[in-house]
């Protein structure tokens, strides 16, 4: 469901979709082709969020922002079921894995992925091509081409599985 927040109306692109469950509030700023399943949380309250083109936000995930921090997600960008995004800066082409939580400040370059219960503290920022695991998470390896190319082919895959939902 789609929420007006002091007069910030969420904004979808075309060929984008949202669960019924889902809630959109305030200044959130969807690109085209995005998805953003059950029951996720996306509240642009009191900064703004930005999906880009073809990225898929996962059931159970909630994006927020903070005051002087938005939230900068790029293109063909997964965010994996139960995630947590805050105040945060992912790249273009990116894997957040499930339940990983991305804090204030941070940065996460394009092509890397984010391992499955991995925490990315404050302000930490990362090089593109980041396998990044652990708590607090650390880079254990540069991805490769191959790599980076199927995390595109998993956001195109989520948009493939959007567009059924559409019809």
């Amino acid at each position: 469901m789609l929420h007006e927040f002091e007069g910030n109306k969420p904004k979808i692109g075309k060929a984008s979709w949202i669960a019924d469950s889902a809630d959109v509030i305030g200044d959130c700023r969807i690109g085209e082709d995005c998805s953003i399943w059950f029951g996720c949380v996306v509240r642009g309250d009191i900064n703004f969020i930005q999906i880009g083109r073809g990225s898929n936000v996962q059931d159970g995930t909630v994006v927020h922002v903070d005051t002087d921090l938005p939230v900068e997600i790029g293109e063909n960008v997964t965010i994996g079921h139960k995630a947590t995004i805050h105040g945060c800066k992912i790249g273009d082409g990116c894997l957040i894995g499930m339940s990983a939580t991305i804090l204030d400040g941070a940065e996460i370059g394009a092509g890397s992925i984010v391992a499955a219960g991995a925490v990315v503290t404050p302000h930490k920022k990362f090089p593109p091509r980041s396998m990044l695991m652990g708590i607090p998470a650390k880079v254990v390896k540069k991805l490769d081409e191959k790599e980076t190319a199927e995390l595109i082919e998993h956001a195109k895959n989520y948009a493939k599985l959007k567009d059924r939902y559409l019809k």
